[in-house]
């Protein structure tokens, strides 16, 4: 009888252990980090590409607290070279932050929803043509 109890407790704790560690996530950008503990959501986020341009829509969700992270982005985009022209505290727990950095712009949008903290990331980018 307790081995009934003991194989299901074993597999929930093992696969627990297996999602509980927070990674590092790729940003479709190189120089947009994007801070461990967030999981982007694929079907909220966009990306588009031409010849000359790389846009994107990038909305990432974790368990962080707003302000924190706000701060977060703030201190590693500013440390990739991004300049922050305007920040807008969009309520007790929001923030609008928008950047430039060689003609290129960012806005970053933090809101906390009711179990998690999220993240927007829009973004563009203008990219030279192959040549021929």
């Amino acid at each position: 009888m307790h081995q009934f109890l003991i194989v299901p407790l074993v597999v929930l704790v093992l696969a627990a252990c297996a999602t509980g560690r927070p990674t590092s996530q790729r940003s479709e950008f190189e120089d947009i980090p994007v801070p461990k503990g967030l999981t982007l959501e694929p079907g909220k986020s966009t990306i588009i590409e031409s010849p000359s341009v790389k846009a994107a829509r990038l909305v990432y969700r974790g368990r962080i607290e707003p302000g924190s992270l706000a701060v977060a982005m703030r201190t590693t985009l500013e440390a990739n070279g991004w300049r922050n022209v305007s920040s807008t505290t969009t309520g007790q727990h929001g923030a609008m932050q928008v950047y430039e950095k060689g003609g290129n712009s960012l806005q970053v949008q933090v809101w906390e929803g009711l179990w998690y903290t999220y993240v927007e990331l829009t973004a563009s980018r203008a990219t030279q043509p192959a040549r021929q």
